[in-house]
């Protein structure tokens, strides 16, 4: 049999339960709800030596297919409150925003990217960038890359 290794996509629905518990019990530790696996363990209810077995073999399927990012390029004036007036829009429309960086001004501007997850519910790229393009001290707003 070959050695490497194989990934496959099961419905949790046909797995056994320990395989959803240690995926829950990675999760409370990595938002630091739980502050130790061990405390995790008990807390979802399975041991510590079955977490261990599994932990670096279980892990969540995020479907990268189905997800898309998109990267927008901002101008903005160096302002008060124009980069919060744009962290506000997009949280209105729903925007799940990966990365942010911004540079220090300079001539009076500062250039801000923003890596933006799309997913449900969220305005479309065209829509983001229109409405922020619209915002006051924004000179100006480019889509790098996305639909």
């Amino acid at each position: 049999m070959d050695k490497r290794t194989r990934y496959i996509v099961v419905d949790t629905a046909v797995l056994p339960e320990i395989f959803s518990k240690v995926l829950e019990v990675k999760k409370l530790v990595a938002e630091k709800t739980e502050r130790s696996f061990s405390s995790a363990c008990k807390r979802i209810g399975i041991s510590r030596s079955a977490f261990y077995k599994y932990r670096d073999c279980v892990f969540a399927y995020d479907d990268k297919m189905t997800q898309q990012i998109v990267n927008i390029s901002v101008t903005l004036r160096d302002q008060v409150g124009v980069l919060s007036n744009v962290l506000t829009t997009l949280y209105g429309m729903h925007a799940n925003i990966l990365t942010l960086n911004q540079n220090i001004p300079v001539d009076g501007v500062a250039q801000v990217s923003l890596s933006l997850k799309m997913g449900e519910g969220m305005a479309n790229p065209i829509a983001i960038t229109r409405a922020i393009s619209e915002l006051h001290g924004v000179v100006d707003v480019r889509l790098l890359s996305g639909e």
